[in-house]
């Protein structure tokens, strides 16, 4: 246990690392994802179809692949960013494909009639899923929501991969030095699993503040 007590300030800065990565990641996820949900449920056909390909996409290549290809690949092009910066959006982006689907299965839940009577008000379809259709998916997508963010949280030690030093490096940098694998990243896994409950918590508490009752 002193390897790890006597290492927790490291250790500490990488669990700060991989909560600005959660936190920054999910949000541009957020923003992209109802982006693209809209595409998917949207009466233009091209746009449907560039939804379906994002998604269709973004869901059939591994994390770590597009990391590898964003970190070493884009500087070949011109496109230079930094490590952190890229891990985010590399992250964001991939994670959107995800929180698309369960917003679309959100919006779908929704009774057609919904949509059909904002239409009969006056609202276009950017109006109707604004303000009638999404807010009355939210309690049904806020669990898948949860288990994407959770998702997404395991996903973030990837980055150590392309050289973020988040929780998973931190932890790995301190066992090269100390050599002591097991109370190391049994602390990380710990670390992991409170933050894992923590959202699982939150979650269920806004899916029943949510719920809707028809």
């Amino acid at each position: 246990m002193d390897a790890l007590s006597g290492n927790l300030p490291a250790l500490w800065d990488g669990l700060i690392v991989t909560l600005q990565l959660t936190l920054l990641a999910f949000a541009g996820a957020s923003v992209a994802g109802i982006l693209v949900a809209t595409a998917r449920v949207s009466p233009v056909p091209v746009l449907r179809a560039a939804g379906t390909v994002y998604v269709e996409t973004l869901q059939n290549i591994p994390l770590l692949v597009l990391l590898i290809l964003a970190v070493f690949g884009l500087p070949e092009i011109g496109v230079q960013a930094g490590l952190f910066t890229t891990a985010v959006v590399v992250i964001a982006l991939y994670q959107a494909a995800y929180i698309a689907e369960a917003l679309r299965s959100g919006i779908n839940s929704v009774p057609a009639g919904q949509g059909e009577a904002a239409r009969a008000l006056g609202l276009g379809f950017t109006g109707s899923l604004r303000h009638v259709v999404l807010p009355q998916s939210l309690g049904t997508v806020v669990q898948p929501l949860g288990n994407i963010f959770i998702m997404l949280t395991m996903n973030t030690s990837l980055a150590a991969a392309v050289g973020v030093v988040e929780l998973t490096a931190a932890a790995n940098r301190v066992n090269l030095i100390e050599a002591q694998p097991i109370p190391i990243f049994v602390g990380a896994g710990v670390a992991y699993m409170l933050l894992s409950s923590l959202v699982g918590f939150v979650t269920g508490v806004l899916e029943r503040r949510l719920a809707v009752h028809r």
